[in-house]
């Protein structure tokens, strides 16, 4: 059997979160068996179209990389995939129920609905049609008809039965059919409800497999007694768990952006997004630590059996690590790919901070790797950097190099970030001084004299690598501890409480600089050594 799935929305705006997992959910699971994905537009609610929202849903749904084997502008075998195109069909469908006694024309009004829920909620009954209308006699139906009396047609629920149904994430569902209402399922502007035009062409297109929220779950039962009433086969079931805020409500726009459009213009990664919307109820199982996926890689792991029936909180932190971690990895292909172009025999490792590392075969070419890679650092953030930043270009490509992992964080901070490079503040004493770091106004005094001492004969500034096995070797002759020496040092070069480390503010800063900022640093302490 052919594993044929579908996501059926509405065209009312733009994409719900909440919709792109449902379609995710669908897409992996046809995938994963070698099946096919459907996208069907269900608009047969004329009130909440939106004109151009169905192109641009379908564009919304490509860019993240959800492609249908059949829809609305794909085509297919049961073309059209749009539901206003084929309310003809429905309405035979529908006709053919009357027929059987599986739906009744309801004459009542708006006022006497009204009426009767008011009615309801006093005596604290749950409100359900009263089926007026279902008793009626065949002439008194034929006579309002005949009058053109405006109706609307309702399915006629069975009572006195239970109805049982397996469900791929809730095991069996057991519904009493006393408690379901008589749904509307033809309004009366001849337009069917979702309950018809959903089972109606789920049946057509031959959809095998229903994976939609569990909000649909109660409406389970009304669908399958139309599949009945038809003499169909129906599909199997899967209802997702609710996507929920922090605080386990239902997620709403009050708490958290809820459309794909917005996380994508704000320049979320598409792969993050993906990553973290399918880890939204669904985990490849226990004991499996493993976080970041490619879609290969879900389509490869996806089963309905491991997606859970508990709500799954939306956290806008998990998101921004998810995008954090495949942005650094996008960002390392990228510039590995780079290394090689520049040095075939360059040697790549990651070190114990899950950082690349690069080793070139000369510091030139280790210098035109750099220069690159702050190149490539600079399209992230160019909104970030002033003109007069753009006129010192090679500090500006260092700075930004030994930001990279700040840059691939949060963009948007860069400028802040950047300014100790081009305007030099002068350190204050207290900053210096560090007793965490068992940094005293002697220990200062030392760190930064004999570093400065020190730099001023080393010669390779090119290389950032040789400049920081030239300082850790520099502080075991001093005898004193890395932060004894690398804490001041940093301090007194940047001026700031967090800036990028010691190794990374000398090389960027150059020579010069770093020597005039150390010199004003040392200045400061009068204690003799």
């Amino acid at each position: 059997m052919m594993i044929r799935t579908r996501f059926a929305p509405s065209p009312t705006g733009y994409l719900h979160v909440g919709g792109l997992r449902t379609a995710l959910f669908n897409y992996l699971y046809a995938k994963h068996n070698g099946g096919q994905f459907l996208l069907r537009i269900e608009d047969t609610d004329q009130k909440r179209y939106v004109e151009g929202a169905t192109e641009h849903l379908i564009e919304t749904l490509k860019s993240v990389g959800l492609n249908h084997d059949e829809g609305p502008e794909a085509g297919g075998p049961f073309a059209p995939y749009v539901q206003s195109e084929r309310t003809e069909m429905y309405r035979k469908y529908c006709a053919e129920l009357v027929e059987k006694g599986a739906a009744y024309p309801c004459f009542c009004t708006a006022e006497r609905l009204d009426e009767m829920r008011k009615r309801q909620m006093e005596l604290k009954q749950a409100p359900m049609y009263d089926r007026t209308c279902a008793n009626l006699s065949p002439e008194e139906v034929k006579a309002k008809l005949d009058a053109g009396e405006e109706h609307v047609i309702r399915q006629k629920i069975p009572h006195g039965e239970k109805l049982r149904f397996k469900d791929h994430i809730r095991g069996t569902v057991v519904f009493e059919t006393q408690n379901i209402d008589d749904q509307v399922l033809m309004k009366s502007d001849n337009f069917p409800t979702y309950h018809l035009a959903n089972v109606i062409d789920d049946h057509h297109m031959e959809i095998t497999h229903v994976i939609r929220g569990e909000e649909w779950l109660p409406s389970t039962p009304k669908h399958i007694l139309l599949y009945q009433a038809f003499g169909w086969n129906e599909p199997e079931f899967a209802h997702i768990p609710l996507l929920l805020n922090k605080d386990k409500t239902k997620l709403s726009k009050r708490q958290n952006d809820v459309s794909v459009e917005s996380y994508l213009e704000k320049g979320y990664l598409i792969p993050a997004l993906m990553n973290f919307i399918a880890l939204l109820g669904w985990h490849p199982g226990k004991g499996e630590e493993q976080e970041i996926y490619t879609m290969d890689e879900l389509i490869e792991r996806f089963d309905l059996e491991q997606v859970h029936k508990s709500g799954a909180i939306f956290d806008t932190e998990k998101l921004d690590w998810f995008n954090y971690r495949w942005g650094k990895e996008i960002h390392n292909q990228a510039m590995a790919k780079v290394a090689k172009e520049v040095d075939a025999d360059v040697k790549i490792e990651m070190n114990q901070r899950k950082e690349q590392v690069y080793t070139f075969s000369s510091s030139e070419k280790e210098a035109e790797f750099q220069s690159k890679r702050g190149e490539a650092l600079l399209e992230k953030c160019k909104d970030q950097i002033d003109d007069s930043w753009m006129e010192q270009k090679e500090l500006l490509l260092r700075a930004l190099v030994t930001l990279e992992d700040k840059i691939i964080k949060n963009p948007h901070e860069t400028h802040d970030n950047l300014k100790c490079f081009f305007t030099f503040k002068q350190a204050e004493k207290e900053l210096i001084m560090n007793e965490k770091m068992k940094v005293d106004e002697s220990t200062a005094k030392q760190a930064l004299e004999e570093s400065h001492k020190a730099l001023s004969g080393f010669e390779n500034w090119q290389t950032m690598g040789a400049l920081q096995q030239f300082m850790l070797n520099l502080i075991q002759e001093m005898g004193l501890k890395n932060g004894q020496v690398l804490w001041p040092l940093r301090a007194v070069l940047s001026g700031e409480q967090f800036s990028p480390g010691a190794f990374e503010m000398l090389w960027a800063l150059g020579k010069d600089e770093s020597l005039n900022r150390i010199d004003s640093g040392k200045n400061m302490f009068t204690i003799p050594l």
